[in-house]
């Protein structure tokens, strides 16, 4: 069916709407509009047949926040997901939909502290978001009592189901409250979960939605696998490939957001950054700059970037591996919209292959790996946009004072040694590989001199001695002549800071900050 509802003819309250509109849910997905209304009724158990990606995680978590007495100490829903990641999606999305609700939500799930867990468990939570494993450690404990539930939730069953999770669901339900509603999401309903249906769910509403593909085939899926360390390089790197590179970058964090956005700025790319900690006013200017492509890289996190409509992007980086499936098929679904290409591109650390694999699995989509264009790739790009701006100009109209100026230059030099001083005097440190940092294989261990002739350098200065980059570079250009380009991937901590410079120029540096005596104040960076 194809949904014609609003948020507001749900009866949902004046916190939760706010708290939607701040999100940027500009109208509910058709399984929110099927399930929102029936679990607020609250009189009967839902079985719900929905794919990853179609916003389940709201159709059932817009109705617990409405439902659940913040006023009460004890647990009042448990919801059941598969793996960690899904725990903490979970988790966080419920949270940035409470509102100003003193709504006490936990995600426990096995790798996680358990004393931290207990503590939690301990100040009167009302949400318990976890895995099956986890949740039958805490019950053995009497460490988490589902005797007062009023809700379960069962999160991607037939994924559980293929994870051999089935007999603890079936355990744990034999310590729920019989008289709680019972809330099944499963992409397929397999005999197993009709059987578990039958046996512990006193009749159930069946709720589906019309199959819809989950990723756009107009989108081009494309994964790197590269060092965390190298993944900005990689970004600069794609967007420099593309002659009108226009996209969302996707991060983990505010931070994240926040450094890669003031990164790309500092090497001369129109970016900003879009993130919670942003005000409305500037969210509503940034995002305006960006749909009229004044700005052509939008940094983003996936809460600030819920209500962004654009059609036209040419690509959706993954920067950060998204949580989980529904998080990647929002991101990517960005692209290939109005009948237009569109490229998404995903970084993966090898440690997290696995889950990539598993959300390919989940989201049914076809991502290949691909090898990172080398310097050389990029460079013969560059020249080719430089030659097609070139091309542009000379067919408009140019001002004479350019051509007096050019008979200047010529009267005592031939064309092609002025056109080659001009092309190096504005583009020597685009076309120079020299400028350009190494990205290392994967495999590779780490090394603090590259192939390229970079090394990592160490300051013993930062933070606490009032230092940021900007200042870091000052320092280094007041004893050494290098360009500002040449120091890269600056980190400045509290106590020290780091800064990968050309081989070639590192011994100058360490050398003009030697110190008689006491401890060198740069000095090369040891197995960093």
């Amino acid at each position: 069916m194809e949904n014609t509802k609003t948020f507001d003819d749900f009866g949902l309250s004046a916190n939760t709407l706010s708290a939607i509109k701040a999100k940027g849910f500009e109208e509910p997905t058709d399984i929110q509009a099927l399930t929102i209304p029936v679990m607020l009724r609250d009189d009967t158990n839902i079985i719900s047949q929905a794919q990853t990606g179609t916003g389940k995680t709201a159709a059932f978590g817009l109705p617990l926040i409405e439902m659940v007495n913040t006023k009460a100490k004890n647990v009042q829903a448990l919801i059941l997901v598969p793996t960690r990641e899904l725990a903490n999606q979970v988790s966080e999305e419920i949270n940035s939909l409470k509102g100003d609700r003193d709504l006490r939500i936990v995600p426990i799930y096995g790798g996680q502290s358990i004393d931290l867990q207990l503590r939690r468990l301990k100040q009167g939570i009302h949400i318990v978001v976890g895995t099956p494993g986890r949740v039958i450690d805490h019950i053995k404990r009497r460490t988490l009592k589902l005797g007062g539930i009023e809700h379960l939730i069962l999160d991607e069953a037939d994924e559980m189901l293929n994870m051999g999770f089935i007999d603890d669901i079936e355990e744990i339900m034999k310590h729920t409250n019989p008289e709680k509603r019972t809330l099944l999401f499963s992409a397929t309903i397999p005999p197993r979960i009709k059987d578990l249906a039958r046996k512990y769910m006193n009749g159930y509403e069946f709720i589906t939605v019309k199959k819809k593909p989950l990723t756009t085939k107009l989108t081009q899926q494309i994964y790197y696998e590269i060092k965390a360390s190298d993944k900005f390089e990689a970004l600069c790197r794609i967007i420099d490939m593309e002659s009108d590179f226009y996209g969302l970058v996707f991060c983990r964090t505010k931070n994240d957001a926040d450094q890669v956005a003031n990164h790309l700025i500092d090497r001369g790319y129109d970016a900003e950054a879009l993130h919670g900690d942003i005000s409305q006013a500037q969210r509503e200017r940034t995002l305006a700059k960006f749909k009229k492509q004044r700005t052509h890289i939008l940094v983003a996190t996936d809460v600030a970037a819920r209500g962004i409509d654009v059609n036209n992007l040419t690509h959706v980086i993954n920067y950060a591996l998204p949580q989980d499936p529904e998080s990647y098929v929002h991101r990517i679904g960005r692209t290939g919209r109005a009948g237009n290409q569109g490229t998404a591109i995903t970084f993966i650390t090898p440690s997290e292959y696995k889950r990539l694999m598993f959300i390919q699995r989940m989201a049914k989509a076809d991502i290949k790996k691909k090898k990172l264009p080398g310097v050389d790739e990029v460079i013969k790009a560059k020249k080719e946009k430089i030659q097609d701006d070139l091309a542009t100009i000379l067919e408009g109209t140019l001002d004479k004072k350019y051509y007096n100026w050019a008979k200047q230059l010529l009267e005592d030099k031939s064309p092609t040694e002025v056109v080659a001083a001009l092309l190096n005097y504005s583009f020597e440190e685009d076309l120079n590989p020299e400028t350009y940092n190494n990205i290392n294989d994967t495999r590779s261990k780490g090394n603090p001199l590259d192939k390229q002739g970079k090394t990592r350098l160490f300051i013993a200065l930062g933070k606490k001695d009032k230092l940021n980059s900007k200042k870091l570079i000052e320092l280094i250009r007041s004893r050494v002549a290098i360009k500002p380009k040449q120091i890269n991937d600056i980190q400045v901590l509290d106590k020290f800071s780091f800064v990968t410079v050309p081989f070639n120029m590192a011994e100058q540096i360490v050398g003009s900050f030697r110190q008689r005596g006491g401890r060198p104040l740069i000095t090369h960076a040891k197995g960093h």
